[in-house]
């Protein structure tokens, strides 16, 4: 997915905000979805960040057009690992690994088959 930075994204000193990488981030993921004509959040269904490790490497600033790569590294029954990237050209901003857990009427639950073929 590719994203422009733009002035709201940012700081005074037109940095972007650390908490922005995530919210990013999370674009990303739900564009998986958006591109199959399908909602990541269904009325009863739906991930949460259970828990991540982020590395801040280099700012974006106002204007840059960014790239946000996401993999699938890791699923279980009832959760998966992400790690996504951020980057500017090909230099590498921000990298981060989230662990989600899949929630069915706020439980955890079993991870539909469709879902992960939606993630592959």
């Amino acid at each position: 997915m590719k994203l422009r930075v733009y002035y709201e994204d940012t700081d005074c000193g037109g940095v972007v905000y650390h908490s922005n990488y995530f919210n990013f981030c999370e674009r990303a993921r739900s564009e998986l979805f958006f591109k199959k004509g399908l909602s990541p959040h269904n009325k009863d269904e739906f991930f949460v960040v259970r828990s991540s490790t982020a590395d801040w490497i280099k700012p974006a600033v106002f204007g840059d057009i960014l790239k946000i790569n996401t993999k699938l590294v890791e699923k279980k029954s009832a959760s998966i690992v992400m790690y996504q990237e951020i980057l500017r050209d090909d230099e590498v901003l921000f990298k981060a690994t989230f662990k989600l857990a899949f929630l069915k009427n706020f439980k955890p639950s079993k991870i539909p088959l469709e879902i992960f073929e939606i993630l592959n």
